[in-house]
């Protein structure tokens, strides 16, 4: 399995659709055995193909800070499960997640006046 969180300086970047770089773990049992990092194209994340991109990957969870219900949904129908509200290092935020530590905030962002939400 292959975990994704939308990162900045090895933090949390708290808005997915704008996050400098991905970084993906990949998972086996309950151990990260691997990471790599994702530059994603320009522009919203929720419309680029990066959702696309990270599902052919095989990532099936996006640990990320916040985002818009329509990211949500395209994650969601490209088969990547989502939980808001994560913050702090990637790798401990991973590590929190498979310890069973993390649940989905619920918290959807709105316009930051980027055009994202329009």
């Amino acid at each position: 399995m292959k975990i994704a969180l939308p990162s900045y300086e090895r933090q949390v970047d708290a808005h997915f659709g704008h996050c400098q770089y991905f970084t993906v773990f990949t998972v086996e049992g309950d151990r990260i055995v691997a990471e790599e990092t994702v530059n994603p194209p320009a522009g919203c994340g929720c419309k680029t193909n990066i959702v696309q991109t990270l599902s052919e990957m095989g990532v099936k969870v996006m640990l990320a800070g916040n985002m818009g219900d329509g990211a949500v949904n395209v994650l969601n129908d490209n088969g990547i499960q989502v939980l808001r509200g994560c913050a702090g290092d990637v790798k401990e935020v991973a590590e929190g997640y498979l310890a069973g530590a993390l649940r989905d905030s619920g918290m959807v962002c709105s316009a930051h006046g980027h055009g994202c939400h329009e």
